[in-house]
């Protein structure tokens, strides 16, 4: 094997594989190109491979990661790349909404301005920008930052992320920030296995979780780190994000769309607060008049860009019990229309209806009975 060539892993031993500059961009370019017309990545790598001069069987185990190949070619050609991730903030200037936790001489603006940032856990609903938070730390610190998913990592991934920190902090003395998105999937063993790394400040511990960490996090972790709640994006703040990736000349769409405003409005309204869902409406809404040579985005291209607002709720999480309290509550406070709305949002998420009649069979003997005790 001479240095330069690639290798595959088959059954354990190395399989040394040539490699050329033409090679490599044949195969860049046949990425892309599959990409373009919607090809599975599974047969696009084969192809590829066969490009390459392998066969099937000499692919890599693990399938589900990515190729360096079509890395490559999104590296090439940025339009690969969703809309959502090529318009992730850089900066903390660059994010919109979360002034609560980012505003002028709050605690996490000013930790990141003087480089003294804690273990941190952020908790808020999905498109909130958690992780892109959490990549704009990495950059104003100049820390390392290492990413990992609690869906698909184990505790030998964090051994080896913990070992990659101890040899970067005492050879280049850099810190690293471990990133784990969702944490809350991760059990309490591979919660602890975190602890003594944290306390010690190996890692610098930022964590991501959509569900309440006073319940899915560990009280040992949770008393090593800062918890802050990021919010659901505000109407305006939405139309910021779609106006910004409408006439960015280097990640967005290069203006060459104009939108009216009431797509705005109905892009905006119905995405929840999710600045992700926003932009995929965006760019989904743009591919629709380009493929019919328009360059105006109307109210219809984001109806049919979003289809059905989707409602944040879950069966036994925070948004359950917080509805079907306010649902209550406006029982109580004679309010129909609030009780109305309410009730036809938890039908519409998905709800069971014994649930909810079982809930008015309580309220009518407890809260009426209760205060008629005679009827």
């Amino acid at each position: 094997m001479h240095p330069g060539d690639g290798c595959f892993r088959l059954h354990q031993r190395l399989v040394p594989v040539p490699t050329s500059q033409r090679t490599i961009s044949r195969a860049s370019s046949a990425a892309a190109s599959l990409a373009r017309r919607g090809i599975s990545p599974t047969v696009a790598t084969a192809r590829l491979y066969r490009i390459a001069g392998l066969h099937w069987w000499w692919m890599p185990a693990r399938t589900g990661q990515t190729n360096d190949l079509f890395r490559a070619a999104a590296a090439k050609d940025p339009s690969l790349v969703p809309l959502a991730e090529r318009m992730r903030p850089r900066s903390v200037d660059e994010i919109v909404g979360q002034q609560h936790i980012l505003g002028p001489n709050t605690l996490l603006r000013e930790a990141i301005e003087t480089d003294q940032v804690p273990s941190l856990i952020f908790w808020g609903p999905p498109g909130s920008g958690k992780t892109t938070l959490a990549r704009v730390i990495a950059a104003a610190t100049r820390a390392e930052l290492v990413a990992l998913s609690a869906v698909d990592s184990g505790i030998k991934d964090i051994r080896e992320a913990i070992a990659q920190a101890e040899r970067r902090l005492s050879e280049h003395r850099r810190r690293t920030l471990l990133f784990i998105d969702e944490i809350h999937r991760f059990n309490k063993a591979q919660q602890d296995a975190l602890l003594p790394h944290v306390e010690r400040g190996t890692v610098t511990l930022i964590g991501a979780t959509t569900e309440n960490p006073s319940f899915e996090v560990n009280s040992a972790l949770l008393s090593r780190c800062r918890v802050f709640a990021l919010r659901a994006l505000e109407e305006s703040d939405l139309r910021v994000v779609l106006e910004r990736a409408l006439t960015d000349k280097d990640r967005g769409l290069k203006g060459a769309f104009a939108a009216r405003p009431e797509f705005l409005e109905h892009v905006a309204r119905h995405s929840s607060g999710d600045a992700r869902r926003a932009l995929s409406a965006l760019e989904v809404a743009a591919a629709r008049a380009r493929a019919e040579r328009r360059d105006v985005l109307e109210a219809h291209d984001a109806e049919e860009a979003l289809q059905q607002k989707t409602l944040l709720y879950d069966k036994s999480g925070d948004a359950h019990y917080d509805t079907i309290s306010a649902f209550i509550k406006s029982l109580r406070g004679s309010d129909p229309d609030a009780a109305a709305y309410y009730l036809v949002r938890m039908l519409e998420s998905g709800e069971e209806p014994r649930f909810l009649l079982r809930r008015m069979v309580i309220f009518a003997a407890e809260d009426i009975g209760n205060a008629i005790p005679g009827r």
